[in-house]
């Protein structure tokens, strides 16, 4: 019982981007490590952070993720000068950086921000390689979802 306990602590969700399961299709997921600064770990424990229309870019053969807001605390140093939307590069083995940089520039692939957490005390991005959907897609997805709503609906009546 305490061992489930503790496994629920360590891994602790700070924010989703639920948009990206909507408009991507999920090939493969990545944990990557963020440099943050103190005043950020400060704010993200107090959840001030924005993860909605946030995106990943490859530059000089390394990963930052663009577009995410900290919101720094009012009682922030005054030494510091707080930078909300600042590129925040990620941490990744240098093997998985070339698979993701290879299969951006040749296949077309999307790397998007999918959730962040604490993972044994620092924060851990989940990044996912991903297609773009079409519309038709994201109507087919959606017939899916009604279906197998419906499905459990009628086979829930039918057991009584």
């Amino acid at each position: 019982m305490a061992n489930k306990n503790k496994k629920t602590k360590s891994a602790r969700s700070i924010a989703l981007n639920k948009k990206a399961r909507h408009d991507y299709s999920i090939e493969k997921t990545f944990e990557a490590g963020l440099v943050l600064e103190g005043w950020e770990i400060k704010s993200i424990r107090e959840g001030r952070i924005q993860m909605s229309d946030t995106y990943v870019m490859v530059k000089n053969n390394e990963i930052f993720w663009l577009g995410g807001q900290i919101t720094a605390l009012l009682t922030a140093s005054t030494h510091i000068h707080p930078e909300p939307t600042r590129p925040r590069k990620l941490l990744l083995h240098r093997y998985e950086i070339d698979r993701l940089i290879g299969a951006v520039d040749r296949k077309g692939y999307t790397i998007v921000p999918l959730k962040m957490y604490w993972s044994k005390g620092h924060v851990k991005m989940e990044i996912g390689l991903a297609k773009g959907k079409q519309l038709h897609d994201k109507r087919a997805d959606e017939k899916e979802r009604d279906w197998n709503r419906d499905k459990a609906r009628i086979l829930k009546g039918t057991h009584h």
